[in-house]
């Protein structure tokens, strides 16, 4: 079975701020399933390093609907390369037949139940990141790490 991962997960650098997400339990999967690595926000265009970002206004459902932005903490809208990026990610898992992707809990693209709040303060607050949002919708299981 192939499973799409973020890419931080297994150790790649592609975080904001340069650094990885590495994470054994994740990393242990490619005992049972064949991994497939993807970063939506570099996918998106945005590069490593980049200022961190988060939505405003709502979660990753509202930005998918126009609701709400990706912003960063300097006050940029990257809502775009974010929502390239997500579209990126959702190709990737359905050309590879995966069902089921694990992402990086918390992310504005990637986050899964809790995401920051958009106030840059640390504070979570419930709902999906972009990338979640929009696997979710076509029938794409998502877990969280």
């Amino acid at each position: 079975m192939k499973v799409a991962i973020s890419a931080c997960l297994l150790g790649v650098r592609c975080r904001y701020d340069g650094g990885d997400s590495r994470n054994e339990a994740a990393i242990k999967q490619t005992e049972i399933y064949q991994l497939i690595p993807v970063c939506p926000e570099e996918a998106g265009g945005l590069s490593t390093p980049r200022p961190p970002a988060e939505i405003v206004g709502g979660d990753g459902d509202d930005v998918l609907n126009g609701k709400a932005k990706v912003m960063t903490a300097e006050g940029i809208d990257v809502t775009e390369a974010y929502l390239r990026g997500a579209h990126h990610a959702l190709q990737v898992a359905q050309s590879h037949g995966a069902t089921h992707v694990i992402l990086k809990a918390r992310s504005p693209s990637c986050g899964c139940g809790n995401i920051y709040d958009g106030t840059f303060s640390g504070t979570l607050t419930s709902g999906d990141g972009v990338t979640t949002a929009l696997l979710k919708r076509h029938g794409i299981t998502v877990i969280s790490m």
